[in-house]
């Protein structure tokens, strides 16, 4: 895969919703964080980078929405964090109701 295909948005939905549109992302607390690596390991997605020693989220928008499989492997309780699932789901629905909004006024 070139360099530029690995930058492009991901142009995945999920439940209709353009991915790059969700806010769902780990989160690193850097004061409880000890850069193991075992979420850069574990991940498939590239969501993660180990940079100078110190763990990155350097893709966040190819984490799966709601995937926290990541945060089940990590040895550090608090490590990370992903935000509230309840708000995600406004959020998506949100989204949904405006695309539906727009396609309707067309």
């Amino acid at each position: 895969m070139s360099e530029a295909s690995r930058n492009m948005k991901n142009p995945h939905k999920f439940m209709g919703v353009p991915r790059g549109q969700i806010d769902w992302f780990p989160i690193i607390d850097y004061e409880k964080c000890n850069n193991c690596g075992d979420c850069v390991t574990f991940c498939a997605h590239g969501v993660y980078e180990k940079k100078d020693g110190k763990i990155v989220v350097v893709k966040p928008k190819n984490c799966v929405v709601f995937c926290q499989a990541c945060l089940k492997m990590c040895p550090i309780e608090g490590a990370m964090i992903f935000q509230p699932k309840k708000e995600v789901l406004k959020q998506i629905k949100s989204i949904k109701a405006e695309i539906k909004k727009k396609t309707l006024s067309k």
